[in-house]
């Protein structure tokens, strides 16, 4: 991609040179004994969060946990921000100076209730951290506080701030602060997110756009008087077999996926209400856009040959990442300076068993001690997440760090069982301990934020005016309900 070439070009440019001031060996050992000071807060937060497991724009408790945390650790918080009642901004501040920016995610899935054990075993709850978000928040809060400690006992000039990020799965949480311009006085924001492997390379994601599509009919008996219906399960089903042909005659790399949400209540009732929610996704927005123009027209013509209507509600929308060469530097050195995770023998074992589960040919977990090389990849990982929004209008950087087994599958049971284990939360802290070092880092070094803000503005063009994929919508809260509820 050219913007991957663009960074790497001005990789070897003198104005992406180290920081000219960088942190000392006392401040670096400061922010490691702030983080391992926290290191039984950050856990007790992360794992509370973990059986909270609430899912996007329902975190009230999730939300209020951490708003909690960092007030009592002397942050200011504003809370129910963008439109999102579960959404905040918690900041300290010691005057004028580098605002640093920290994400933090702690919504879960639906449908992914597991224990903390390496074994099958749902507990009946609705939801489950499959993503590990409750290890995301955690991590991000306690490291911003292990930052606030230095910088008070340092008199750091600046301000680092938290920004509470509600439904990432699905609801694009973060667009709607992006939209309001919360991140438009910030110098650089900083995020991670939980992983198989440390590592701080950076790369593009798939912008997509989700959306629920709901067929309205005619119910009536569909076995005496069926003529008299008009199925909005039939609008669904014709949707659904005309966005599979369009499969073939779509640009490559385009991700179209689907799931009925509803489909009537009773087999000899003609149903009169129907949903199906969709998503699209690519690396470029402008193929998403009208790729999903294309999804609605299938849509309005289903419903025309079943003589039904339909409507759609926007759910989700979000950018590709736009990576960050001089920051992804920053970060990998904190990364190393963090050092790496070592397991005890219980939790090898439990590796092991989880391991078992998996087909033949996972990685050795001994891969969770190392760290993988920093490079600015061209190819677009699979998933889509609502940062790249935020990663378009301020320098972005972030990383992933070891908490589920190697080889685990996104969005599964088996991660579940770790985010709620002590493998979650060493991952966790290793993630804390690299972004404290990263924004203390970058407070030290404004020649550093500056080269970031080069790059970022010369990779996505001085004339970039953002404008949300969601358009004027307001923030969908109840998106995770379907029209059987």
């Amino acid at each position: 991609m050219k913007i991957i070439a663009l960074a790497a070009a001005l990789l070897g440019t003198t104005t992406l040179s180290v920081a000219a001031e960088p942190l000392t060996p006392a401040d670096s050992e400061q922010i490691l004994s702030n983080v391992t000071a926290g290191e039984k807060p950050l856990a007790d937060t992360a794992l509370q969060i973990w059986k909270y497991a609430e899912v996007g724009y329902q975190e009230t408790q999730s939300s209020a946990l951490l708003q909690q945390r960092l007030k009592a650790a002397g942050f200011t918080v504003k809370a129910g921000v963008a439109g999102e009642p579960t959404a905040f901004v918690a900041s300290f501040r010691n005057g004028a100076g580098p605002v640093i920016g920290v994400l933090a995610e702690f919504d879960a899935l639906p449908g992914l209730s597991q224990a903390a054990a390496p074994v099958r075993q749902p507990l009946g709850a609705p939801a489950g951290h499959g993503c590990g978000h409750n290890l995301f928040g955690a991590a991000s809060s306690y490291a911003a506080i292990a930052v606030k400690q230095w910088m008070v006992k340092n008199d750091v000039k600046g301000e680092i701030r938290v920004y509470g990020t509600p439904a990432e799965e699905g609801g694009s949480g973060k667009v709607y602060m992006v939209r309001d311009g919360l991140f438009n006085d910030v110098d650089t924001v900083l995020h991670w997110h939980p992983g198989n492997a440390n590592s701080a390379a950076q790369g593009p994601s798939m912008a997509n756009i989700s959306g629920k599509f709901r067929f309205h009919g005619k119910s009536a008996h569909a076995a005496g008087n069926p003529d008299k219906g008009r199925s909005a399960l039939d609008g669904v089903e014709a949707m659904d077999a005309m966005i599979n042909m369009m499969r073939e005659h779509i640009p490559d790399r385009t991700r179209i996926h689907y799931v009925i949400t509803n489909g009537g209540k009773a087999p000899n009732v003609v149903p009169d209400e129907a949903e199906v929610y969709y998503y699209v996704r690519h690396v470029d927005p402008k193929i998403v856009q009208s790729v999903w123009e294309w999804v609605k027209q299938a849509a309005n013509g289903a419903a025309m040959g079943t003589q039904t209507k339909v409507d759609v509600e926007v759910t989700g929308g979000v950018y590709s990442l736009l990576p960050n060469a001089a920051l992804m530097k920053v970060m990998d050195q904190s990364l190393h300076t963090a050092g790496a995770i070592s397991w005890t023998p219980e939790e090898i074992a439990f590796g092991q068993k989880i391991q078992a589960t998996f087909a033949p040919g996972a990685p050795a977990l001994s891969t969770v001690g190392e760290i993988a090389p920093a490079t600015l990849y061209d190819d677009a990982m699979g998933g889509s997440t609502d940062v790249a929004d935020v990663s378009w209008v301020v320098p972005t950087v972030g990383l992933s760090t070891a908490t589920f087994v190697p080889g685990s599958a996104g969005h599964s049971w088996q991660n579940v069982a770790a985010a709620g284990s002590r493998i979650g939360v060493k991952g966790a802290v290793l993630a804390a301990k690299t972004l404290a070092l990263t924004a203390a880092d970058l407070f030290r070094s404004p020649e550093t934020i500056a080269a970031a803000k080069q790059e970022f503005t010369a990779k996505r063009g001085a004339d970039f005016q953002y404008k949300a994929l969601l358009g004027d919508r307001k923030p969908p809260l109840d998106y995770r309900k379907t029209g059987a509820e």
